[in-house]
């Protein structure tokens, strides 16, 4: 594999990655030969998994064909506590941030507890693969008709989740300590106007009563195969923030623009310059990106419109350059507004923190991971400028988020998001031994990864 060690030194690396110039010490994890009483639990691990994967790759498709989006997770919730309460889980909450269900898992041993986390919502994408398993699922989202599908891979997360908890309740007297499973709703974002997600969940004391001293979850991972798994050391997945810009002008009839004020070519203007942000006034080394997704205005071809509606995205690392991307936004509109007459409105809205794997953490469960997949099967990712709000979780405790590979070697996927996007039931298996393994071994350590 291309391992951790081989990262560049963090002093050499973007200064973003200063907050987290401890994991160099993760170069360490490479050489160290896993702990027997860890290695010990493999052969029950894969005993247990052989019988119980069949089962919950089933579930998995009918997730799949059944999806729901955030918020409204009603079935999908009900099946996850059907069957924790079938494992004889201690307790099953559910109705938490709306749809959510925690379990908890004590076992037969004292020891420290563990959470891990899975997330349960579906997109407003029509499915378009050759699953015999696949959505057919429509309803009605911001007022429009769309197909409903799992075009990011939720669905093979629950999966994994639910079989940990089969794996793990079959060996509970065992298991040194308790482990605390969350189902998350609203992962993509709740609807407008409503909270929802792990925010909610952490405003609502999910990490609390047992509250853990570590948090565990992971993403499928539609550019890598089967079998492999990726890790990315500090910060892994950046801050998301959307903006809502409505410029205003005059309305006038096309051929005679110099009776009007034109917002469109205000908007032009804005969408251009809103470049200049990351080319001219940031560091260069310092990862961001600017994106207008949205372009909304006009009614007809000869009619110069009152106002423009722009929207959009900014993906950062650095509170401070997410600070200089909302006030350079502000100039910008203001002298572009100024300049050819017209109004603007800003609403910036400060979503999802940046995911930061905790250094100590994965130092101590790199190891873990590399047995129970192969050491020549985990890679080594370079942060992402998507957006996880896992985040919420690993800002109140260590958290250790890797991907899991999803597409079926010789197979293809389309991209997250997107109507072609293809997780393979083999990921299943593979995501419940690399995760079962992990809170083994963190249950094993009996101490919290800042305990030093």
């Amino acid at each position: 594999m291309k391992r951790i060690l081989d990262k560049v030194p963090a002093a050499s690396r973007p200064a973003t990655f200063a907050l987290a110039a401890t994991f160099v010490v993760i170069a360490t994890f490479a050489v160290a030969a896993p702990r027997s009483p860890a290695a010990a639990q493999d052969a029950r691990v894969d005993e247990v998994l052989a019988t119980v994967q069949d089962t919950i790759i089933r579930l998995r498709e009918h997730i799949h064909q059944n999806p729901e989006l955030g918020n409204r997770e009603f079935n999908t919730a009900a099946l996850v506590a059907d069957h924790l309460r079938a494992l004889g889980f201690d307790e099953v909450h559910t109705g938490i941030a709306h749809t959510g269900v925690v379990g908890i898992l004590r076992g037969g041993l004292p020891g420290p507890v563990v959470a891990v986390r899975a997330d349960m919502d579906a997109l407003p994408v029509t499915e378009d693969t050759p699953y015999s398993f696949r959505s057919t699922v429509r309803t009605t989202y911001l007022g429009q008709d769309v197909g409903v599908s799992h075009a990011c891979g939720h669905d093979i997360h629950v999966a994994v989740q639910l079989g940990v908890a089969s794996v793990l309740a079959s060996m509970r007297d065992e298991l040194p300590g308790t482990v605390k499973f969350i189902f998350q709703p609203a992962e993509e974002g709740p609807p407008p106007g409503e909270e929802g997600g792990a925010e909610l969940m952490v405003a609502e004391g999910v990490l609390q009563d047992p509250a853990p001293s570590a948090i565990f979850g992971l993403h499928s991972f539609a550019e890598m195969e089967v079998g492999k798994v990726g890790f990315t050391s500090g910060p892994a997945l950046a801050a998301v923030d959307h903006f809502r810009i409505r410029i205003v002008g005059k309305q006038s009839h096309g051929a005679a623009p110099h009776l009007g004020i034109d917002p469109i070519v205000m908007a032009s203007q804005a969408v251009t310059a809103f470049q200049t942000i990351r080319s001219r006034n940031l560091p260069p080394l310092e990862p961001s990106v600017v994106t207008v997704g949205i372009v909304r205005g006009g009614t007809r071809f000869n009619i110069i419109p009152n106002e423009v509606e722009l929207e959009g995205t900014v993906r950062t690392y650095n509170p401070d350059v997410r600070d200089a991307v909302e006030r350079r936004m502000g100039e910008i509109l203001e002298g572009i507004a100024s300049a050819g007459g017209g109004t603007f409105e800003l609403d910036y809205d400060r979503g999802t923190p940046a995911t930061i794997n905790d250094p100590h953490l994965g130092e101590r469960m790199l190891p873990t991971l590399a047995r129970a997949v192969g050491e020549e099967n985990v890679v080594d990712l370079d942060p992402t400028m998507g957006g996880e709000d896992f985040a919420y979780f690993a800002n109140e405790v260590p958290g250790f988020f890797f991907r899991l590979g999803q597409v079926k070697p010789g197979g293809t996927s389309g991209g997250h998001h997107t109507p072609d996007f293809q997780a393979d039931n083999s990921a299943v298996p593979v995501g419940i031994r690399a995760m079962t393994n992990l809170l083994l071994d963190y249950l094993k350590g009996g101490r919290s990864a800042t305990d030093r």
